[in-house]
Order: structure tokens, then sequence, then C-alpha cells
């Protein structure tokens, strides 16, 4: 993996991705923060050494370098997925790459289910903590040592600092958020009634399928990370009605101005 990663991370830099200081993968709807960043160089995925292809059709599938609010970013326009047939070495390999074109920070987004009945969709819920129910682990392959301690640890996956700083923001710019538990699961196939009971019970406040890849990955390689979910839809098994993905995508499109702003400020200060 060592050559893959040292080939991918010249080919970027020989485009252009010249010492980024923070991280940052976009999730489902969320791609207008693209708009806010002064574009100096990018590089489509099937073009990238080594690089998996983004196959959901709502997923871009480019990495983006630029400033935003004073910084170098690179972004992450559309992620992987375990639904798509990737493995975890497959998925988190950009996050393995950003590191090595010099992140300090990641900050990553996406589009998740309330199960915790006092959040509503359209909401804004700050990560606090992940429960991975995705049946494996992107630590565990073979000489995953060389790249950081393989009993790597998950008392505080999230940042806490980053986690205070958006709350302040937050709150200075009237934008309302809860903060919770992502439950993580495989997809691409929607829960049943009887599961959004058991997330329940095991302690979720929202479920998605992605993030917590990434956040292990972010944690194995000492990267402080942040990560965020929009709301989209109300995951009541007593009251449940069919979702529909387009539905999905909207809500998620009309909480994106209040997640630039989230992302924007807190950019500024690290």
């Amino acid at each position: 993996m060592q050559k893959h990663i040292t080939e991918t991370t010249e080919y970027l830099i020989s485009k252009g991705f010249d010492k980024p200081e923070i991280g940052i993968v976009l999730g489902t709807g969320l791609g207008k923060l693209i708009d806010d960043i002064e574009i100096t160089a990018e590089a489509h995925y099937n073009n990238i050494p080594y690089f998996p292809l983004a196959t959901v059709e709502f997923h871009t599938g480019k990495l983006i370098f630029g400033t935003l609010a004073g910084k170098k970013v690179v972004v992450m326009q559309g992620r992987f997925h375990l639904y798509e047939g990737y493995d975890f070495v497959d998925i988190t390999y950009p996050i393995r790459i950003m590191h090595q074109l010099g992140i300090q920070k990641l900050l990553v987004s996406n589009a998740a289910g309330a199960i915790n009945l006092d959040y509503k969709k359209g909401d804004i819920m700050i990560i606090d903590d992940h429960i991975n129910l995705q049946g494996g682990s992107p630590l565990a392959f073979k000489g995953v040592s060389q790249f950081g301690e393989r009993f790597a640890d998950m008392s505080a996956p999230y940042d806490a600092n980053m986690i205070a700083t958006i709350e302040k923001i937050a709150a200075d710019h009237n934008i309302d958020i809860q903060k919770g538990v992502y439950a993580s699961v495989v997809g691409p196939q929607l829960e049943t009634r009887a599961e959004y009971r058991m997330l329940k019970i095991i302690g979720a406040d929202a479920v998605g399928m992605s993030t917590v890849p990434e956040v292990i990955v972010a944690n194995h390689l000492s990267l402080p990370c942040l990560a965020v979910s929009v709301l989209t839809d109300e995951c009541d098994p007593d009251n449940l009605a069919p979702v529909d993905i387009e539905d999905i995508i909207a809500v998620a499109g009309k909480a994106e101005p209040k997640m630039i702003t989230l992302f924007s400020e807190l950019i500024k200060t690290l």
C-alpha cells in the first residue's frame, strides 16, 4: 500500500495539490460548498492512480484543491461506500492520501436518518460518538502497523475542541444543532421497523452508510476530525412511510447553507 500511496500523492502534487491544511469529505446533497472555494486544482477520480471510482449517481467523483476561508483545503466531492462493492481499504484510501498530502484536520459530512425522534428532518447533528455496524474495520489488514498503532484508541474519535468551536459558531449564527451518536450500517437498503427499534435500543441517534471507516482511519493516523450529519428523514418505526431518495437529497440541499456557514466559520479558526 505504501508504494501506491506514494505514487498517488506524487501524481496529485504534480497536478498542483500543494500542502493542503484541511481535508473535507462532502456527503450526499452537500456539494455546494465547492462554490465557496477558490479552486486552483482538481482531479477526477478516474484519473488518479489507485483511486476507486464513485458509482453513486449523486456523488460527483472529483478531488478538489483550493482556498476556503483563508486556508488551503483538499475536498472529496463524492465518497465511497461498502454498498458500492468496495472494501474498507478502498473506502478509506483517500483519507490516507489527504494525510500524506499534509492535512492537519479532517471535516466530514453526511446525510443520515433520525433515530432520536426529538430530532427532526432538516436538523444538523454533530457526531459525538459512533457505533460501527458495518461488520469490519479499515485497520484489519496485513501490515497496518506500518501506518500507525494497530490497536488504535477510539475512546474519543471526534475532536472535542472542534466540537466546542462549531457549537459556538452555531450559537453565534442562530443555527439550531443537535449532538449525538451515529450508527453506520452497510446499506444500500434502508432499515426495517425492527432495525430502527434496535438502533434506538443500542443508543443511536442517527443512522447512515458512511463516515465511520474514514473516522477510524483518521484516528489511526492521529488526525483530528469532526463529523456532521444532515438529518434527512425521521425514522419512526410506529409511523414509517416509504422514503424517496430524491426527497433525502432535497432536504440535504435545504440544510446546505447552514452546513456551509458552519464549515467555513470553523475553518477560519483552525
